[in-house]
């Protein structure tokens, strides 16, 4: 047996990286197109925009003389949201009442306001966002009003 031989053969360090980088590629493959067949691609891009909203709740009475507290809702910054995308949501024992006097157009924007009654003190109020895609929903902004 030749030691010198034996030490200096590297003949089966090729063969093993080269199985090493195949096995690692077919992984990564696998793991791509398994994404993209179970659907888990499409989600990805579907996240909720990103917006801020204000919340100032009054208690004299309701908006314009009106019955019951009333909140105003804000859209302070963010991203332009379809009007047909969010809804004011309330978890007290009445249901929100809409104010007739103030709108959100179809495009809301930064500036744009809202009016709600019927908000109960400690009650909260929530501006969810559904995904027109999927029917998902996200609350994008949610404020309590005052005891």
């Amino acid at each position: 047996m030749q030691l010198k031989t034996l030490l200096t053969e590297d003949r089966a360090v090729s063969p093993v990286i080269g199985v090493i980088l195949m096995v690692a590629i077919t992984v990564i493959l696998a793991a791509v197109i398994g994404t993209f067949v179970l659907g888990l691609g499409d989600q990805v891009s579907d996240n909720a925009p990103q917006a801020s909203f204000s919340f100032e709740f009054t208690d004299n009475g309701g908006f314009d003389g009106g019955s019951g507290d009333y909140v105003n809702i804000t859209h302070d910054g963010g991203e332009t949201l379809d009007n047909s995308t969010l809804e004011v949501q309330g978890d007290g024992a009445n249901d929100l009442a809409y104010v007739s006097d103030s709108t959100w157009d179809d495009a809301i924007s930064s500036g744009d306001q809202i009016s709600y009654e019927n908000v109960n003190s400690g009650e909260t109020v929530r501006v969810v966002w559904t995904n027109p895609n999927g029917g998902s929903t996200s609350t994008i902004a949610r404020a309590t009003a005052p005891q």
